[in-house]
């Protein structure tokens, strides 16, 4: 899919829930030339991206350079879920406005500033397969399957003897806007009153928040709470819950807990194609968790280009056929077989054992294949492919002739089967033969680097 920004400006202005202050936020479409979720503040651009989250106490805020913008959940959950991929968003406050208490207020205007496509594709963290991940500290627990699509559940345990269990969950995220997007956010009695006692939330209201009861509570609790909020009554029309709206759905707050998940979860700072089950997700919980998902997308994006190697499908060229190519004999043939060939790519493969000469003499008694014979297996891997584009393979031989930007990650060690990848970097030009080589060793890679060298006729 190509990626999405907003085709026209618009200004959204109000309140924010914790510091009562006044906030405007101006949204701009992002240039083709550059990309994400960009907040400016004071002429700082913070990217949407966990590496700028500073705190999640009672909200997720962003921070950079002693800069701060609270409360970006609500927002975030309805640009993650209209698929918008690249927008400005200048800021003249501290916190993103609260408006109604939900992400409905963002998902209308967004909506009326046209979502358009523009160049680029959108990248995916794709779920492949299944991962469990625990917080210890909240108790919340996390499951990640694979899917086609996002999916989220959220399972949340009140522990209230009014409200206590909930469920929701987002099965196509094309409903979020009429489906979940309204749910309001929402406190537990005790908490709420204590915070108001700190002189915190002061943005809040029965209009936009809805309160949890923790306890039974009685007239004089309502009477206090209600000269606390500055109104004249407060009157209960739901059991356990305050609110001077109605509970737009029964699951109400679950459904927000999911639409604050799915917030969090954007800054992973893409999008996902997979299920996820949160028990009891929470800020902290949430930005925990797309932080260790985040250091999975720089694992997989680093394994991209891996081959897929199947040792039970039959060899493009075996040994015998590999030194048909090749000069080299052992013990310095260092390609076992050829797995695949395609126009301008070659995968090799390099079983090591005990057994090597070369182990009898390098680091004895703690094996490691050498890192420059790593460079060299995998120029007779990339080789073989400069010799199968000749009109006569055999008539050839290749010989090095520099290699830049090598860098050894993992030990090779007796056991490891290495997985060799060239590709050519450029087309064969009077026999020179530019190619970038990676070597596998399941899902690490163990070197890398560009290799040239030349083809000479015998």
């Amino acid at each position: 899919m190509s990626r999405k920004t907003i085709k026209k400006s618009f200004t959204l202005s109000g309140i924010g829930l914790h510091s009562g202050k006044h906030s405007t936020l101006h949204f701009k479409p992002m240039p083709e030339e550059h990309k994400g979720i960009i907040f400016i503040k004071e002429g700082i651009e913070i990217k949407a991206d966990i590496k700028n989250v500073i705190t999640t106490n009672r909200s997720t805020t962003l921070g950079k350079d002693n800069l701060e913008i609270k409360t970006t959940e609500h927002l975030l959950a309805a640009i993650y879920a209209l698929e918008i991929d690249d927008l400005y968003i200048e800021i003249e406050g501290s916190e993103i406005p609260v408006l109604n208490g939900s992400s409905e207020p963002f998902c209308t205007a967004l909506k009326e500033a046209e979502i358009i496509e523009k160049e680029g594709e959108r990248e995916y963290f794709e779920v492949t397969e299944i991962i469990q991940f625990k917080v210890e500290e909240t108790g919340s627990e996390f499951i990640i399957m694979p899917s086609d699509n996002f999916e989220a559940r959220a399972l949340i345990d009140f522990k209230s003897p009014i409200v206590n269990k909930q469920f929701a969950e987002i099965l196509d995220l094309s409903t979020f806007c009429e489906e979940y997007a309204p749910s309001r956010t929402f406190g537990f009695f005790s908490e709420v009153e204590s915070l108001l006692d700190q002189g915190l939330i002061k943005g809040g209201n029965l209009d936009n928040a809805i309160v949890i009861a923790d306890k039974i509570l009685s007239e004089n609790d309502l009477e206090r709470f209600a000269k606390k909020l500055n109104i004249e009554k407060i009157n209960i029309e739901e059991e356990g819950i305050i609110s001077t709206i109605p509970l737009k759905y029964p699951n109400e707050p679950a459904r927000h807990k999911l639409l604050d998940f799915i917030g969090d979860i954007s800054l992973l700072g893409m999008p996902i194609k997979g299920r996820i089950i949160a028990k009891r997700p929470g800020h902290k919980a949430n930005i925990e968790l797309a932080k260790f998902l985040k250091q999975k997308s720089v694992k997989l994006r680093k394994l991209k280009g891996k081959p897929k190697y199947d040792p039970n499908q039959k060899p493009i060229l075996d040994t015998k056929e590999v030194m048909k190519l090749l000069p080299h004999r052992y013990p310095f043939l260092l390609v076992d077989k050829i797995v695949e060939i395609g126009d301008n790519y070659i995968v090799g493969i390099k079983n090591l054992t005990f057994n090597e000469l070369l182990f009898q003499g390098h680091f004895p008694g703690n094996p490691i294949f050498p890192g420059v014979l790593q460079m060299e297996a995998l120029a007779q891997t990339g080789g073989i492919l400069a010799l199968k584009l000749q009109d006569n393979p055999t008539g050839w031989d290749t010989y090095f002739l520099k290699m830049n930007n090598v860098k050894f990650k993992n030990m090779a060690v007796p056991g490891d089967t290495l997985i060799m990848k060239m590709e050519l970097v450029e087309p064969i030009r009077r026999g020179i033969v530019h190619m970038k080589g990676t070597i596998y060793v399941g899902d690490k890679i163990i070197s890398e680097g560009d290799l040239v060298a030349q083809i000479v006729k015998q």
